[in-house]
């Protein structure tokens, strides 16, 4: 069969086109002109730059991007922030978090010593920022994982290189356990002359036969347009364990664009929750590369979104070695007319024998005007491996809510306790007492009369 295509709609396709193209551009060159001096890093920010202009920006029309369209932005000329990283202490009230043996804050990508407390670490760890590190001895190891991580092809990902003014640095040295959580504030200021851009980024690194456990928050209470374009390299070494909680709570006006890339040695063991409730649009890619035998990787998710929010989870475990293990949990709590994303790919190489993975995706639709798209995918190669999928989409039980009435409980009262049990079974596996109870919180509030 032959599809005409009229010259109009052709005309119309290469506009849309030189559109995206040009407002690539200019975020570029926004990106370029943010970058201090003493942090320039010509080779890395050059090849990056290479990438980027071997893309354009993302479109619908795009399977990886089919669900998540991000046409709003193109009428936004987002500016690199101006703001002082100089904030008060104030604006952090929101997001305590007494268990923290260290707190590190960016104020718009930029760090702030004023906000951060990072002198009461145990020995040998450290915690800073790049722009100070690169003057110490770690200049070289720092470099060596600096950007190092597969998937910095992704256009965001390649932007993000090129534009971060400074990072977090967490670095954990062989054979040290850090007992207590060490938390990073990203905290969103927006500026008064323009709609903001900024390149949020951290390293982490975990030695062989280390542990710890980190909680990055990002935050942003400000009503304004926002363009948060975040990159987080982990590395977990041989031996080693981390436990990692990402929780994303930005303003309403905020597009959230972040990449986690984790790269886990031989016996490791990663364990991460992510949670997703702000945004205007908000979109994780989550990247795990298993790179030794005998690796194991758990990831959990929630998103909890309303009015017109849009969260986006695309996931990625590639498994590559032998005894590889893989779980992931990831739940939605979707009302009114918001939509929430899931596309988690599992990848089984041919050398990857005897995996064990498993993946399920779960959601919650609290209005008939909600919407869920999900393509969980496992991709396997090898053939002798024990791997399964699913994805379930449903609402609350009518049956359920009108038992826990029949026992006394108003009927407002019973959404909220069977949306707490739905969410719980994520916001448990958070080993951050304070950071449960605000999550509780939040999430019970989401019960409201259905339609």
């Amino acid at each position: 069969m032959t599809i005409q295509v009229s010259s109009t709609e052709a005309t119309a396709a290469v506009t849309r086109r030189e559109q995206r193209d040009a407002y690539l551009q200019s975020l570029l060159s926004t990106a370029k002109t943010a970058v201090p001096e003493a942090l320039g890093l010509p080779a890395l920010r050059s090849q990056a730059e290479a990438i980027i202009k071997e893309h354009t920006f993302p479109s619908n029309k795009q399977e990886e991007w089919r669900f998540t369209d991000l046409t709003p932005m193109l009428s936004l000329p987002f500016q690199a922030s101006t703001v002082s990283p100089s904030i008060a202490a104030e604006a952090l009230s929101a997001v305590p978090m007494p268990e923290a043996a260290a707190r590190l804050v960016l104020v718009n990508g930029q760090f702030s010593a004023a906000l951060s407390e990072i002198d009461r670490l145990p020995a040998g760890v450290v915690v800073g920022n790049l722009a100070t590190l690169l003057q110490s001895d770690l200049q070289a190891p720092l470099m060596a994982r600096l950007a190092k991580s597969a998937g910095g092809h992704e256009v965001f990902t390649a932007l993000n290189t090129v534009g971060f003014q400074d990072a977090a640095v967490v670095w954990v040295p062989r054979n040290q356990v850090v007992e207590q959580p060490i938390q990073i504030i990203y905290l969103s200021v927006s500026s008064e002359s323009a709609p903001t851009m900024a390149c949020s980024r951290c390293l982490v690194v975990v030695e062989a036969g280390s542990s710890l456990t980190l909680v990055e928050d990002f935050w942003g209470g400000h009503a304004d347009d926002y363009f948060n374009n975040s990159v987080t390299e982990v590395w977990v070494d041989e031996n080693a364990q981390m436990t990692h909680v990402r929780l994303q709570r930005e303003g309403a006006r905020t597009f959230h664009l972040g990449k986690t890339a984790i790269t886990q040695g031989r016996d490791s063991r990663y364990v991460s929750t992510a949670v997703s409730l702000g945004a205007r649009l908000a979109r994780h890619n989550l990247e795990v590369y298993q790179t030794g035998a005998q690796t194991d990787t758990k990831l959990h998710g929630l998103a909890a979104i309303a009015g017109t929010q849009l969260a986006d989870t695309h996931s990625l475990i590639a498994l590559n070695h032998p005894h590889g293990t893989a779980d992931q949990l990831y739940k939605c709590i979707v009302d009114n007319q918001a939509h929430a994303i899931f596309n988690g790919r599992i990848w089984v190489s041919h050398d990857a024998q005897l995996t064990n993975a498993s993946q399920l995706n779960r959601n919650l639709l609290l209005s008939g005007r909600a919407r869920v798209d999900t393509k969980p995918e496992l991709d396997i190669v090898a053939d002798n491996v024990k791997c399964a999928h699913g994805a379930t989409v449903s609402q609350l039980d009518a049956n359920e809510v009108f038992y826990l009435q029949s026992r006394g409980i108003d009927a407002e009262a019973a959404q909220r306790l069977l949306i707490y049990g739905f969410a719980m079974d994520i916001i448990d596996r958070i080993p951050v007492p304070s950071l449960q109870e605000t999550l509780t919180e939040t999430v019970t509030q989401w019960a409201r009369s259905s339609e």
